[in-house]
């Protein structure tokens, strides 16, 4: 979490929404971003879909099984329309809202699992 942390630090440096995203296997990051709409003149440029979009490259794959995502706030229904067609394990969110709360019921009733934590630090 302290990564997507930094990714969003940077995003807001950018003068961009401060959001970050992080994909990890076990403690091995896979791809990280924060957001760029605005640097990228791109209304999809989201953190969450910008670090699916760079881990599937890496992986030479569309499926993500088996990866988590760490991000610094909860997914838009874009994003997690995203993470569901990617198949991620689970979601991580450093901070919860009331939003937060429709993922959760959201996920109750599929495969997904949605944890809200404190941020702790993923070690690359």
């Amino acid at each position: 979490m302290a990564l997507a942390l930094k990714e969003a630090q940077a995003a807001a440096l950018r003068g961009e929404v401060p959001v970050g995203a992080v994909i990890a296997s076990g403690d091995t990051v896979v791809a990280a971003a924060g957001n760029r709409t605005r640097e990228l003149a791109d209304p999809t440029a989201h953190a969450e879909m910008l670090a699916i979009r760079a881990a599937c490259q890496k992986l030479s794959s569309e499926r993500l099984t088996g990866h988590d995502l760490y991000v610094t706030l909860e997914p838009c229904a874009m994003c997690a329309g995203a993470v569901s067609f990617a198949r991620l394990r689970r979601l991580y969110l450093a901070r919860s809202t009331k939003r937060a709360a429709r993922w959760s019921t959201a996920c109750a009733s599929s495969r997904h699992r949605l944890a809200t934590m404190r941020p702790i630090s993923i070690r690359a």
